[in-house]
């Protein structure tokens, strides 16, 4: 079906008397007008998404230190995935309660306060980590705000580095030492 709604912008299939599909999305012909006159392109990006749904992660590549490496960024691809629900209105709450308990905002495991660090650009700003983690929460779980951690952005990337993610106590443990 999707093909059918590429064919109505394609010249070569609506000069035989052909139509196509009329309702397709606003993407469709964006897509086209994008893809339609580079087909490698066009291959090369199929398979970039292709692999992306069959891995997990990217392979090993070696580079040799000497060389400066250099790559072709910035294409617009598209990504699947599925993501779980959250509510943002937890995680302004959870900044505003831990500002009028401590007057600032600074990370409950390393305590950098980037208001502190960065002046004005910084205040602020925090990030929230969810203790539960939200793999773990069915449909219509309920999160309380002290089931949520106030992490600087380095401390809230070293519990998700490895699986299995640390605790809290965990992390603390290691900023410690």
């Amino acid at each position: 079906m999707k093909l059918t709604n590429f064919r109505r912008f394609d010249h070569a299939y609506t000069s035989l008397g052909q139509k196509g599909l009329a309702h397709g999305s606003k993407a469709d012909e964006q897509i086209w007008d994008e893809f339609a006159g580079d087909r490698t392109r066009l291959a090369a990006t199929a398979s970039a998404i292709r692999a992306g749904l069959e891995t997990e992660s990217a392979p090993a590549i070696s580079v040799d230190p000497d060389l400066e490496a250099e790559a072709a960024e910035g294409a617009l691809l598209s990504r699947l995935h599925h993501y779980r629900e959250r509510d943002s209105s937890l995680a302004r709450k959870r900044k505003a309660q831990a500002l009028a308990q401590h007057g600032r905002l600074a990370c409950e495991a390393c305590d950098f306060d980037f208001g502190r660090a960065y002046g004005p650009r910084g205040e602020g700003y925090i990030e929230v980590h969810h203790l539960k983690p939200l793999e773990t929460l069915t449909p219509g779980s309920r999160t309380k705000l002290s089931d949520l951690a106030i992490l600087c952005a380095n401390c809230h990337r070293m519990v998700h580095a490895k699986r299995p993610w640390l605790t809290l106590d965990e992390l603390k443990a290691l900023v410690q030492r």
